[in-house]
């Protein structure tokens, strides 16, 4: 598994944005890997559980995957249109996390926080009509 997990990442690595595991196995399948898609969710589920890739949850419910760009702790601007996406810092929300929990008797806090909008490049672009 860890051959065709490092396989997995490196598809996400060479990746803009965030893809799904079905774009995932396309993208592999087209470049010759010999992979099953069940194989490509479960070497996705150990990277996210490493915290080496960034999950989110599209409006659709579906999880999307991304090579984490940092090991530290951050959030996502994600744009709506393009997908762009810039991991960010969130000093104030990690401590009113930390407060809130405090305050309810929680410990060991975790939080994700997506922050989604539309980036320059596809505000200053003309909608698209369909």
């Amino acid at each position: 598994m860890t051959t065709r997990r490092d396989a997995v990442h490196d598809t996400l690595r060479r990746s803009e944005g965030f893809r799904s595991a079905q774009d995932v196995y396309a993208e592999m399948r087209l470049h010759g890997a010999k992979i099953g898609l069940t194989t490509v969710y479960r070497a996705l589920q150990a990277l996210a559980d490493r915290g080496e890739v960034d999950v989110l949850r599209t409006d659709e419910g579906e999880s999307v995957y991304r090579a984490c760009a940092s090991e530290a702790h951050h959030h996502h601007l994600v744009c709506r249109r393009c997908g762009r996406t810039v991991e960010v810092a969130g000093p104030a929300v990690e401590r009113w996390a930390e407060a809130v929990g405090g305050e309810h008797g929680f410990t060991e806090i975790t939080h994700t926080v997506e922050v989604f909008g539309t980036c320059s490049s596809c505000s200053s672009a003309p909608a698209k009509s369909g």
